[in-house]
């Protein structure tokens, strides 16, 4: 979808819902057909869907502190489970190990709903999949939400604290989904896409939809959204290269 949309006619009527999973793509992939930074015009990030780092009900860790402990005393031993090889909650367990010294288990999975069903199960220790997924089942006291990796706390889950204050540093990472368009496209036409999707995302209708599933509304300018691309792009770049992230 992506490589159609760096080739479509820059009109301002072929448009990328874009992810945080494009900018681990440049890194991961050696011969994509584009360059997410260069061939896309941002226009808006529509909405931040956090991270959890999520246990079943069942497990003996109660907190962060008490998995690293866990983890320190048996290395390799405790697995985490992810989307797939190269994803953001691949990402995420990797500078989580690099944060706290601790050695996990990666377990990809081919989406959230396998992952979710072993993580119930116990099948697999923990995962850091998006609160989408996980959230219902954290509501019915089926999983434990020890942390979210966000910079904030989510809404929908105040009282859970993220990593940073649970003792883990400089991970703020989440996912989060945005509009592009084609790189060519005129000033202009972005700055009144940019105008009517914010509006769209501020409306109290949106807001409640995406607070429903965990969600947390954005609505940026486009420069912001550019930058965050780069930051995370970079980000991205180097975990893959410290952690030597594969897609075998």
């Amino acid at each position: 979808g992506a490589a159609q949309v760096a080739k479509a006619t820059p009109d301002g009527h072929t448009l990328l819902m874009g992810a945080v999973h494009h900018t681990v793509a440049t890194s991961v992939y050696k011969n994509l057909s584009y360059s997410f930074e260069k061939d896309f015009a941002p226009i808006t990030t529509v909405a931040l869907v956090p991270n959890m780092l999520t246990v079943s009900a069942k497990s003996p860790f109660a907190s962060v502190k008490d998995l690293i402990a866990a983890g320190k005393a048996n290395p390799d031993k405790l697995s985490f489970g992810s989307n797939g090889n190269g994803t953001a909650q691949h990402m995420i367990g990797t500078q989580f190990q690099m944060e706290t010294g601790i050695k996990l288990l990666h377990v990809p999975y081919k989406g959230s709903a396998p992952l979710t069903t072993d993580l119930l199960g116990g099948q697999v220790d923990l995962s850091f999949d998006t609160i989408t997924p996980v959230l219902p089942f954290i509501k019915d006291g089926k999983l434990k939400p020890l942390a979210v990796t966000t910079a904030k706390r989510s809404s929908a889950l105040p009282n859970v604290p993220t990593l940073q204050e649970a003792g883990v540093p400089n991970i703020a990472i989440g996912t989060w989904f945005g509009l592009l368009a084609p790189a060519a496209t005129p000033k202009p036409v972005v700055a009144r896409l940019n105008a009517e999707v914010v509006k769209i995302i501020q409306s109290p209708e949106f807001r409640k939809q995406m607070q429903d599933i965990g969600a947390e509304p954005v609505g940026n300018k486009p420069e912001e959204m550019a930058r965050q691309i780069k930051e995370e792009t970079d980000k991205f770049a180097n975990l893959v290269k410290v952690g030597k992230v594969t897609l075998d």
